[in-house]
């Protein structure tokens, strides 16, 4: 993990966010804090930080004009898309250069349940 996470861009935090963004769409500042298990007050350091990276912004939630909802821009888009490539590249070399077939079979077929016991 410690190896994986070195071949992110940006912090674990501010990864989470924009995988999250990415994948479920626009969310609140307290959205986002309850998804991601912090505060409310720590998320919104991380969301201001993405924004002034130009990666997130904000706009007036539409039902309710008192909140704003964060959204990836295209560029955060674009720079979460090259970190996932980037890490993704460094794991199937790794996989492939350090493991057996056996072992590499072993491994899909343990990501299998992995996958089925976090969609459960």
């Amino acid at each position: 993990m410690r190896r994986l996470r070195s071949e992110h861009r940006f912090s674990l935090s501010h990864g989470a966010v924009l995988g999250r963004l990415d994948r479920e769409g626009s969310r609140s500042v307290s959205e986002l804090a309850t998804a991601e298990r912090i505060r409310p007050q720590s998320m919104a350091q991380t969301v201001n930080d993405l924004e002034a990276e130009g990666l997130v912004s904000r706009r007036p939630d539409a039902d309710d004009r008192r909140r704003s909802v964060v959204e990836l821009t295209e560029a955060g888009r674009v720079v979460l898309a090259a970190d996932r490539r980037q890490r993704e590249g460094w794991l199937a070399q790794a996989i492939a250069d350090g493991l057996s077939e056996d072992e590499q079979r072993v491994l899909s077929e343990a990501v299998a349940l992995l996958r089925r016991l976090a969609e459960a």
